[in-house]
């Protein structure tokens, strides 16, 4: 057998490997010395059991990879040659491993004699993501003497891993050359494969058949004490099953719901991050006895803010058993999804035992209206953006300040799921991770992000060319990172060196990717023009472009009017 059929043979064990771990989606970067992995990749896809997709930029591809594996909570596999390439991932197995979304990294490597020794795009590759993989695996140059079920255990035992914590693999994969000119007919026949041939024929089969023991939680010793107490809930970023429920549980028990816009849970008391920064109500809230807070990566600073002043029991509530104690709360902690948080503790109805904060959200939803006014800009847009989302589709949030002001201004309906890249809060690959929502689910998307950030991912337009039903990418153009107008630093400084102001309008770059464009004015504009963009099969960017300080400067108005009202 030729170099390069043993190649493909090797390759084949690794690509069958992850696909009986779910992976349905190889993500393909052009390079050479992934050839193996690559067509063996496309192998899966002519028997129709994956997909492949292909970006030219190894970024922008693993967030776009990251974007499918939020939407379809399936593992993704992302196949790169060797060299920065691979490099130019670490962006994205950042931001995966702290969300734990599934991602395997598949990088294609010189053989170990050619690193070090001067020779062509070979750099050490063997633990490059440091200890942000749950499981990494440095293989060997390809050889017969490796025993073919040996190369399918190995790969299986990481995708194991994975499926017990989520979060990244990375398997590295040195090919020696010829990587051309394969025997097609020789790969699959070879006798090196024929211990694992069974396996290898049906696609459902395992090598290695974990079974994962599921710890259910058991209710607190002294839950029929804390429920008779006064409370506060706090949501962060869940996933939209684990927030069925959670309203219920909270109006029975009389206590007070506090949700991030990440929640998917419907907020009974709206616009916190505004009616928290009054001190008044700030203070009487954190008279709670106990407060209990499902999922992280909140938001809201008022929220966070009155975390860090609670000094009462606090109890935390997440699926990953991650240390999640930013303010190092003497605290107790279930690892346990939220839905079967509730199930083993039952409330006990009260009335409410605070009811200034209903007052005072109920009192925010007409005065930001008042404030906020008629006219299309992005504090309008994330007040009003359930008014541009699609039934049964799907938002995504960038970072920076429309995260923030969608979470202080919006109420979005009950269930509606919400993306966002919020566990590096990194402004990388927003744009490839909103067409990779859209490409994984199959459903119409919504993506808003500033201006920074789409200039951060411009190759990533090209992304939104492959998507074939209607999607909306917002780019909001307030000639700058208008977050920065929030920090207290001079004037001169903060313009040169934060904001970055510039002149650019995003017209051409949808022409230049072949992307429908329109720049709306007014809300009737909008919904007119929105109206024919849903009707066609792809991608529209619309660009609002706004005054650089409005959004920031309305954001702050509203904190200080609210943190100035008279509380009775």
């Amino acid at each position: 057998m030729t170099v390069s059929t043993f190649n493909r043979s090797w390759a084949k064990v690794i690509v069958n490997a992850l696909l009986r771990y779910g992976v349905k989606h190889f993500c393909i970067a052009p390079g050479s010395r992934s050839t193996p992995l690559t067509l063996e990749a496309i192998q899966l896809q002519q028997s129709q059991l994956a997909q492949c997709h292909s970006h030219f930029d190894e970024r922008g591809l693993g967030f776009f990879a990251l974007g499918i594996a939020k939407s379809t909570n399936d593992p993704v596999a992302i196949i790169v040659t060797s060299g920065t390439a691979v490099a130019n991932l670490y962006p994205a197995v950042i931001e995966a491993s702290l969300t734990h979304h599934k991602l395997i990294v598949l990088s294609a490597d010189r053989p170990p004699e050619l690193i070090g020794c001067g020779a062509n795009q070979a750099i050490p590759q063997q633990g490059i993501f440091a200890n942000y993989p749950v499981a990494s695996v440095n293989l060997p140059k390809p050889a017969e003497h490796y025993n073919a079920a040996w190369l399918a255990a190995t790969i299986e035992q990481a995708c194991v891993t994975q499926n017990q914590q989520g979060g990244v693999v990375h398997i590295n994969a040195p090919f020696a050359e010829p990587l051309y000119e394969a025997d097609e007919n020789a790969i699959s026949t070879h006798p090196w494969l024929k211990p694992i041939q069974s396996w290898l024929i049906n696609p459902h089969t395992k090598w290695i058949n974990s079974q994962t023991i599921q710890s259910e939680v058991s209710m607190h010793e002294n839950w029929d004490y804390w429920r008779t107490k006064r409370g506060v809930i706090v949501v962060g970023k869940l996933p939209v099953e684990q927030g069925i429920g959670i309203k219920a549980w909270a109006e029975t028990l009389g206590w007070c719901l506090l949700t991030d816009v990440q929640s998917c849970v419907d907020a009974s008391l709206p616009y916190a991050d505004i009616w928290l920064s009054n001190n008044t109500v700030h203070q009487r809230l954190l008279q709670a006895d106990i407060v209990i807070q499902f999922g992280s990566q909140i938001v809201s600073k008022r929220v966070n803010k009155f975390l860090e002043a609670f000094k009462g029991e606090f109890w935390q509530v997440d699926e990953y058993s991650d240390y999640l104690n930013p303010f190092a709360h003497h605290q107790t902690r279930f690892i346990a999804k939220a839905h079967h948080f509730l199930r083993v503790h039952p409330p006990l109805r009260q009335k409410p035992w605070l009811l200034e904060p209903l007052a005072l959200s109920q009192f925010c939803a007409g005065f930001i209206e008042q404030q906020v006014g008629g006219s299309l800009n992005e504090a309008s847009l994330a007040h009003h953006i359930e008014e541009v989302l699609a039934t049964n589709g799907n938002l995504f949030i960038g970072n920076s300040l429309f995260v923030r002001l969608v979470d202080a201004l919006c109420k979005l309906p009950e269930g509606y799921p919400v993306y966002t890249n919020r566990g590096a809060s990194g402004i990388d690959g927003l744009i490839a991770t909103m067409a990779g929502v859209a490409q994984g689910s199959g459903q119409p998307t919504v993506g808003v992000i500033g201006d920074i950030s789409a200039l951060h991912d411009l190759n990533s337009v090209a992304l939104l060319n492959k998507i074939n039903h209607p999607c909306i990418l917002f780019v909001i153009n307030n000639s700058g990172g208008a977050i920065f107008d929030m920090l207290p630093v001079e004037a001169k400084a903060k313009e040169q060196f934060y904001r970055l102001a510039h002149n650019y309008e995003f017209a051409p770059i949808a022409t230049m990717f072949g992307i429908e464009y329109i720049r709306p004015f007014t809300w009737a504009d909008l919904k007119a023009k929105l109206k024919l963009a849903y009707g066609r099969k792809g991608v529209t960017i619309v660009e609002i472009k706004v005054n650089d300080q409005d959004g920031s400067n309305l954001y702050k108005s509203l904190i200080k009017q609210i943190s100035q009202a008279e509380i009775a």
